[in-house]
């Protein structure tokens, strides 16, 4: 598959929207940010194939120091912290959307379960990433209470904005058709 300017263009378009939802944050332990919303919707809107290069651009842009990680931060130190899981967790849910990609047929229920599928990965690599952070700094925690801090209170907000990002790729896409 060739890569064209303006395949390159949605991608680099779709990792500013999640660079610019990761800045949309309310401090938490795991700060809540706009962040999965911009995942679901770059994926549903630019396929899964460039939806996941988006959110590969995105993390190596984080990387590299550029702050597109919440609360202005960037640098591959944020990302080997304690959240930095959740971060490398979106490029699973991407991988996981691509591959389903060919049997979903834009069926609403097949997508919201690739979706789902797609936010449990990335629960899980984080949840992991951050036991194992706090572990190594000799704090280690329970599995109730690291899903306590990490999961439980995202899940309905993470839902809500999987709908969101369903509804407005829905509209997104018709327009983008016509032109």
């Amino acid at each position: 598959m060739t890569v064209t300017v303006k395949r390159m263009s949605v991608i680099a378009l779709s990792a500013v929207v999640i660079c610019i939802c990761s800045w949309i944050t309310v401090p938490f332990t795991v700060p809540f940010t706009m962040q999965t919303f911009a995942v679901f919707f770059v994926l549903l809107v630019s396929g899964g194939r460039d939806g996941t290069l988006a959110v590969a651009l995105y993390i190596l842009l984080g990387i590299v120091g550029v702050p597109v990680f919440s609360g202005f931060r960037g640098g591959i130190g944020h990302l080997m912290g304690p959240t930095g899981g959740y971060i490398i967790g979106f490029l699973f849910t991407g991988l996981i959307y691509m591959l389903a990609e060919p049997w979903m047929a834009r069926q609403k229920k097949v997508t919201a379960f690739v979706l789902l599928f797609g936010l449990f990965l990335c629960y899980t690599v984080g949840t992991l990433w951050f036991s194992a952070v706090y572990t190594k700094t000799g704090n280690p925690m329970g599995v109730i209470s690291i899903l306590s801090m990490c999961v439980f209170p995202y899940i309905i907000p993470d839902l809500i904005k999987m709908g969101l990002a369903m509804f407005l790729a829905g509209r997104v896409r018709k327009v983008l058709i016509r032109i």
